[in-house]
């Protein structure tokens, strides 16, 4: 569906790696498209959350966050079931939830291609403590990763920051017991890494994480990786980046609305891009709880 977009609100995070050098080309890039902007920047954690819920005015034909995934994750949180179109632009280090969207990294093109995008209908999931996702919850390599990489390191080099800190713990497969209770089922297997997925794509679908996996179908997608050693660790890169799912013994896949997510050793899990702590965690879908803006074909 798409929407006449003549005024938005725009939340941005100072303290994101380019959320205030990119401040100055968004809104020359609104006023450009002759978008009246209302900008507000955060303050402190937890502030993108409560600007959204206090002042999304009727005026507004959207909302849009200049920060990182924390930023984004807190404004969709907030006016999830609400119907308001959130426009994600890019502004942190790791930007999965904007990449995962095809949004553009270059703020300028962002902004005209949001504007003058579509509106669409996506699920959330959420964890049992009230915090929303869009992309994933993952335990293992994935929160390795991102526990591991030095904060002066995400502020020098962005986004290839993470790429020693996972090569190390993909190579290292280093394994835990995994016990999913997916809708009352229990599955229990060996793992390196596992993921509840909402999207189903990575870097504009590049690597697809499992089959059939849709942000708007309902429910989410546990996926589970068991190599066990590093062949293992590139035979499923490859298949991933190839698309290819049929049976194989160190991937696997379930479906479903609601999840527990046990391990021994207990393990770091994290949300969208944010580690949030240690496993156990429960997570279930909320259907068609967010609307987002999606990028027009071209600027």
């Amino acid at each position: 569906m798409e929407l006449l977009i003549d005024r938005v609100l725009l939340i941005s995070n100072p303290a994101a790696r380019r959320g205030a050098h990119r401040l100055g080309a968004v809104l020359a890039a609104f006023r450009e498209l002759g978008v009246a902007c209302d900008h507000i920047p955060t303050e402190h954690p937890g502030h993108a959350a409560r600007i959204a819920v206090e002042r999304r005015a009727t005026e507004h034909a959207a909302v849009f966050t200049l920060g990182g995934d924390g930023t984004a994750m807190e404004v969709v949180g907030a006016l999830a079931h609400t119907g308001v179109p959130v426009g994600i632009l890019p502004g942190g280090t790791g930007n999965l939830v904007a990449r995962s969207l095809g949004i553009p990294l270059d703020v300028r093109r962002a902004v005209r291609r949001l504007v003058r995008g579509t509106v669409t209908t996506v699920d959330l999931g959420v964890l049992d403590g009230g915090r929303r996702f869009a992309f994933a919850v993952g335990v293992g390599v994935d929160a390795r990763m991102i526990a591991e990489t030095p904060a002066s390191a995400k502020r020098r080099f962005g986004v290839g920051a993470y790429t020693i800190a996972a090569a190390r713990a993909t190579l290292q497969c280093r394994g835990f017991r995994l016990r999913a209770t997916v809708d009352g089922e229990v599955i229990e297997r060996e793992a390196v890494m596992a993921m509840i997925a909402n999207f189903g794509g990575v870097l504009n679908d590049l690597i697809v994480l499992g089959p059939g996996i849709r942000r708007d179908d309902g429910r989410l997608d546990l996926c589970i990786f068991s190599p066990r050693h590093a062949g293992h660790t590139l035979g499923i890169v490859w298949r991933l980046f190839r698309k290819r799912f049929g049976e194989h013994p160190r991937m696997s896949y379930r479906p479903g609305r609601s999840f527990r997510v046990e391990c021994d050793p207990p393990q770091l899990y994290e949300a969208d891009g944010e580690v949030l702590g240690t496993t156990p965690f429960e997570a279930r879908v909320e259907p068609g709880a967010s609307t987002l803006l999606l990028p027009a074909g071209r600027d």
